[in-house]
């Protein structure tokens, strides 16, 4: 699969809340629609579901580089400080449709008492859908990688920080709970 890696990008930001306060699953699995709007300006929609075999799921819609994606989050490990989502992601281009794997791994590590490191790493790959769209295009590979990065890391690179600091209100909040 790492012949097909399109983009690799990881973004940190700091978290004004203390680690044990952090439960990043619970926080995307009951994300609202207009929080995750509020997340990047490329960010169109978002829900929760689960898959055919009862795994939590993410559903988020939102446009890179002029692209519409739908994206179909499974969890693949779920723990309070580190969640792994991956997603078969449906893409709509001028061209048609096809469909990428995308990896969304966050995850939150000490900084002090009362503060925590949040990592937003994404990475996708073609499939072989994407890969014969591609190809019927004429589109080299490593000329659509070459494309795509900059669009990918620039989102990436702009939600990390709101999704940490969207991130803290929800810790705060559950804190405050008791």
């Amino acid at each position: 699969m790492e012949d097909n890696v399109i983009v690799d990008s990881s973004f940190t930001a700091v978290i004004n809340a203390p680690i044990g306060a952090i439960d990043i699953p619970a926080w995307c699995f009951s994300l609202p629609d207009k929080e995750y709007q509020g997340c990047s300006p490329a960010h169109v929609a978002a829900g929760a579901t689960t898959a055919p075999d009862g795994r939590r799921m993410s559903i988020n819609v939102e446009v890179i580089g002029g692209t519409p994606m739908v994206q179909h989050y499974v969890e693949k490990h779920a723990e309070p400080h580190h969640l792994v989502l991956e997603s078969v992601s449906d893409l709509f281009t001028a061209a048609g449709r096809t469909t990428m794997v995308v990896m969304w791994e966050l995850s939150v590590a000490p900084l002090d008492d009362g503060r925590c490191e949040f990592t937003n790493h994404v990475r996708t790959w073609a499939t072989e859908e994407f890969t014969a769209y591609l190809d019927r295009q004429g589109i080299p590979f490593d000329v659509f990688r070459a494309q795509r990065q900059p669009f990918s890391r620039a989102h990436n690179a702009g939600e990390t920080p709101l999704f940490a600091a969207s991130l803290e209100r929800y810790a705060l909040r559950q804190a405050a709970k008791g």
